[in-house]
């Protein structure tokens, strides 16, 4: 087995809970549940079947994430094609019930699956979101779920002629239960108009456990496309922006010259005309931390405050989904664990119904957009660390 195998094959165990470490890598898992048989998964039991959907590509642990949104929602999974056999056979050992498929083009051609799922590697997911679109099939991609600006052109006419769903897992928002909460609360004028969303995504490196992509900023498209499409797509979220404007963005490895294509830090100012935000994205988690990351995310309001911990409260609380709100009476904390997820609900429904309560296709397109452009425009950072 040689090293880029072996190495692969760690990443996908790692990523789907097969190995227990005290420093589970990166954002492999981030806010994605691990699926077993249990018949609750993460807070919900598995509606029943409504749809009939397949896995195409399983390079990133997310895919377990995604699946376990769909089938929560009311997905059968059918079958699935990876052309790496050593994911295949991780994907089989969770999914006995799903078919291998000889190729993707099985999939496609298959008339009965309305729904593809993907985490293939990254600079991969436009492409062949657009050939399963074009197959007549929603689709689903793991974030980063498109790379460059020309990619999105050729996604957006693709998707505009063929009327399919293209949704990306913005799992930060749609896969913690804190952030439903919040997007609630908001909803409910809790903390007034929210004028600024402070998002910080934080990551563990664990360079040994990393494919061979994931140093090459052309297979990952760049920090800021990878990692901050989540803050890009909660600050329109939150904000309500519609519009927005890049104000400035940097980017740069600071820390890991033996990765030159590799980046450990940027960050982003931004202006919507719903509010302004901050973003800042990193590979710097140490290891004394019981999590992958303190991912935060901060939404200032006119009469309050809310502050998320996604993963980890460093005042002791167990667990991950703290919310803390102030406002003009009090300081509260609340315990979002027990919060439901609706996102893979919502996303059958809109297979179904031809609708977009889920994520509306611009909002999905446009947290994209965003990012892509702060990437693209970053300044170089060199820093003497």
């Amino acid at each position: 087995m040689n090293n880029a195998h072996a190495n692969r094959r760690k990443f996908i165990k790692t990523a789907a809970g097969l190995v227990v470490a005290p420093a589970i890598p990166n954002d492999l898992l981030a806010t994605q549940p691990v699926i077993t048989k249990s018949p609750a998964i993460h807070g919900s039991k598995p509606a029943a079947a409504r749809i009939r959907f397949s896995v195409i590509g399983m390079n990133h642990g997310h895919i377990y994430g995604q699946v376990g949104a769909v089938i929560r929602g009311g997905g059968e999974l059918v079958s699935f094609y990876s052309k790496e056999p050593d994911l295949a056979a991780e994907f089989t050992k969770r999914f006995p019930e799903a078919k291998a498929a000889k190729s993707e083009q099985e999939i496609l051609d298959d008339k009965s699956i309305q729904l593809v799922l993907s985490s293939i590697i990254p600079d991969e997911r436009a492409p062949l979101g657009i050939r399963v679109m074009r197959a007549g099939k929603d689709y689903m991609a793991d974030k980063p779920g498109i790379t460059t600006l020309e990619q999105l052109a050729d996604v957006r006419k693709v998707q505009k002629e063929t009327k399919r769903i293209y949704s990306i897992m913005y799992s930060e928002r749609f896969e913690n239960k804190a952030t439903v909460k919040a997007g609630e609360l908001v909803k409910a004028g809790a903390i007034g108009k929210v004028i600024q969303t402070i998002g910080l995504g934080p990551h563990r490196m664990t360079p040994k456990s990393r494919p061979e992509w994931f140093f090459d900023k052309k297979r990952f498209g760049g920090i800021i496309c990878d990692i901050a499409s989540h803050q890009f797509d909660q600050f329109l979220f939150f904000t309500g922006s519609t519009k927005a404007e890049i104000v400035a963005s940097q980017v740069g490895n600071v820390h890991y010259p033996q990765y030159p294509k590799f980046e450990d830090f940027g960050d982003v100012m931004l202006r919507g005309n719903g509010g302004t935000g901050y973003i800042r994205v990193d590979w710097f988690t140490p290891d004394g931390l019981k999590s992958w990351g303190d991912g935060r995310l901060t939404i200032l309001g006119t009469d309050g405050f809310i502050e998320i911990r996604k993963n980890i409260d460093p005042g002791g609380r167990e667990g991950g989904n703290h919310l803390f709100i102030t406002d003009n009476k009090e300081t509260r904390y609340i315990d979002c664990s027990k919060e439901t997820l609706p996102y893979g609900e919502q996303l059958v429904n809109d297979i179904l119904n031809r609708t977009e309560t889920a994520m509306s296709q611009e909002h999905c397109f446009l947290a994209t957009e965003l990012a892509l452009k702060a990437q693209k425009q970053a300044q170089p950072l060199t820093l003497k660390v």
